[in-house]
């Protein structure tokens, strides 16, 4: 649906707008159409792909087959030995602290009449074991890297030098679905301005996709996008950078059908596209930097930013981004160092090779009916598994700053973005078999539904726990007796779940950058507060998760909209209405295990507790004032706050300014 724009621009001046203006006119609000092709190949589905494969190696067994296996393919690159390499350490490691863990856990099992409950329980601790381990030896790399850096991954710093090639045309496409048109249209214009700024901007255009099935919703981003255009225009009296806004009638496979629809119309246009979402702020500097890295390294389908988590101010998104700023920055490091070019893409902030994507990262229907099938949700993960198996790398670059997102400003808007990515991650899980799909995708589509298959596998081992604790023939010396062996596996479980924390307490001070976290003090404090946070939050998550994974295994309809992208505060009877039937059966619960076995309670009620109190807690931490009242005495405080990048302040402002014109 492409409809005229109500505002005339003058004529180019220049040869080189000249052209512009004729591929791309501004008397409409999308440039013409030219088709280009993106067709998905049917999915070969899980248990076909398994039977394929173990004929595979079948086949290679048979005689005659021995000398045709010795052919080698090219010799792989220096990268990718390393990152081979690093992955046998990775799964070491992993094996081996799993194994100890086990051991320990199983002699500190206290002796039961009941076999079947504790093998069970041994066995749930074995695998949830591992999945600890696996994010503690990922930060443990991430630190490594830190101290030491890494010669083989990709870094902005290799590209500094390089002049921007002319033809390397970029598109930067937003797709949106009714979302709060004055974060959309405030966090885009501060994009462009940076862009603008860097002297680059002839070769990016802008698309806005919309979803939006509100009319309201669709008027405001319509009159939005028409005074972008006019305020740009302010200066020169036409645009420096093309802005196109686009309504889809058919909104078909949700955003990545959204980004395909683009491909198909204007995809053989543009070399590359970097897809933002609709919080997306990202500097002039790094988009050049980005088209720059894809210039240099014609292998590199995807290249994904490190974004930072920033712009709301409730406690819950400021302990949120305080998380991301001090450990999430481990995990992304860890993850770049044992990935290196098999890494995997987000979904926003990111540049994609347009050629490739088209040709082989369409999206075929799952078969099949219920919850994990139908169309792809968490399309990002699966395209770039498609990027790789069609030979192109795939590469998070953690030196490139300027790449920004917003967390959901409380838990109830997290829990609900959580609800669709757990059906999505599931559904990927039925292609880790497909032929040609690289074992690290394979292993981060296991890693995305071990996300949350991990939340009713931790409640399934504690409700094992609980009853092993019941039927035992004394449960107060069941529950007071402490071995040495379980004493250790204490300490062990803490190290694990904590030190990454502390690792990244450590790696703030080993650069010197406590001061921009306001200082020591303020440090610590903050470190404190945000794992409190955690804590109390984890068996909220648990549950809620825990229930996720029954809706998409089960087929219920899933109703998800996006989260909001405003802080308004959390009302009591939103709150209410998703967590107090928890709250409800969880004191129940307490009040039947009280009866059986008082002793008990204790050992449930660092569980339990907050999931009682989770109406309140979501409430309080979801208000502003509690958020700004920290934020006025230093507490969880970022450097992009004690220092905001200009591109910041530049969304700020203009948020601020169309807040204001909506209230008037």
């Amino acid at each position: 649906m492409d409809t005229p724009t109500l505002a005339r621009v003058t004529p180019a001046t220049s040869g080189r707008s000249r052209l512009r203006e004729e591929r791309h006119p501004n008397a409409v609000t999308a440039p013409p159409v030219r088709r280009g092709s993106m067709v998905p190949q049917p999915w070969r589905g899980f248990w076909k792909s398994i039977g394929a494969n173990v004929l595979s190696v079948v086949s290679a067994c048979l005689p005659g087959q021995a000398q045709a296996q010795t052919v080698r393919g090219p010799r792989p690159m220096a990268w990718e030995t390393a990152g081979q390499r690093r992955r046998t350490v990775f799964t070491v490691l992993t094996v081996l602290s799993t194994l100890l863990a086990a051991s320990l856990y199983h002699r500190a099992q206290p002796d039961g009449e009941n076999t079947w409950l504790q093998m069970s329980q041994l066995a749930l601790f074995v695998l949830l074991s591992a999945w600890v381990v696996t994010g503690f030896v990922t930060a443990l790399m991430g630190f490594w890297v830190m101290l030491r850096g890494d010669r083989h991954t990709l870094t902005a710093a290799s590209v500094r030098d390089h002049a921007m090639n002319p033809e390397a045309r970029t598109a930067l496409i937003m797709p949106i679905c009714n979302e709060d048109v004055a974060t959309v249209f405030a966090g885009l214009r501060a994009t462009c301005e940076s862009l603008i700024g860097t002297g680059h901007a002839g070769q990016f255009d802008v698309f806005v996709l919309s979803d939006s099935y509100d009319p309201a919703i669709a008027a405001a981003e319509r009159q939005a996008w028409e005074a972008l255009r006019a305020a740009l225009a302010e200066q020169t009296g036409q645009p420096p950078i093309e802005v196109y806004y686009r309504l889809r009638s058919r909104r078909t496979h949700r955003k990545a059908g959204n980004v395909a629809d683009f491909c198909r119309r204007w995809g053989k246009d543009y070399r590359y596209m970097v897809v933002l979402d609709a919080d997306s702020v990202m500097s002039g500097s790094c988009l050049v930097s980005l088209t720059q890295l894809m210039e240099a390294n014609p292998r590199a389908g995807i290249i994904q930013t490190a974004t930072q988590a920033i712009g709301h101010a409730t406690l819950h998104a400021r302990a949120q981004q305080f998380g991301s700023r001090v450990t999430g920055q481990l995990f992304t490091l860890g993850m770049q160092f044992w990935q290196l070019g098999e890494s995997h893409y987000w979904g926003h902030n990111a540049i994609i090779r347009v050629a490739p994507f088209m040709k082989h990262c369409a999206l075929a229907p799952i078969k099949g009916k219920g919850g994990m099938s139908g169309g792809i949700m968490s399309h990002d993960f699966v395209e770039a598994a498609l990027m790789r198996r069609a030979g192109y790398h795939v590469w998070l670059v953690s030196d490139l700053t300027g790449s920004y997102e917003q967390q959901p400003p409380d838990l109830l808007s997290e829990l609900q973005r959580d609800r669709r990515w757990c059906q999505g991650n599931l559904q990927n899980s039925r292609l880790i078999a497909e032929p040609g799909i690289h074992r690290v995708h394979r292993f981060m589509f296991g890693i995305g539904a071990m996300s949350y298959l991990a939340a009713p596998l931790w409640l399934a081992f504690m409700a094992l726990g609980t009853a092993l604790v019941l039927s035992h023939p004394d449960p107060l010396a069941s529950l007071h007796s402490v071995s040495d062996e379980r004493l250790v596996l204490w300490g062990w479980t803490l190290c694990l779940l904590f030190l990454p924390r502390l690792l990244g307490l450590l790696a703030v001070f080993l650069k010197g950058e406590q001061k921009r976290f306001g200082g020591v003090g303020n440090l610590l404090v903050s470190a404190g507060l945000e794992s409190a946070l955690a804590l109390i939050q984890a068996p909220i998550r648990m549950v809620a998760h825990s229930l996720f994974v029954l809706v998409a295994v089960t087929g219920i309809q899933l109703d998800w909209k996006s989260p909001p992208r405003e802080a308004n505060g959390v009302a009591w009877r939103g709150a209410a209405a998703q967590l107090a039937p928890i709250a409800a059966v969880v004191g129940l619960m307490l009040v039947g295990v009280a009866a059986l076995n008082p002793d008990a309670l204790l050992w449930m009620l660092p569980v339990t507790l907050p999931l009682v109190l989770a109406v309140p807690f979501t409430v309080a931490t979801g208000h502003v004032e509690l958020g700004g009242w920290m934020r006025a005495r230093g507490a969880l405080l970022i450097p992009e706050e004690s220092w905001s990048p200009a591109v910041l302040r530049r969304a700020w402002r203009h948020a601020s300014r169309l807040s204001l014109l909506k209230l008037a």
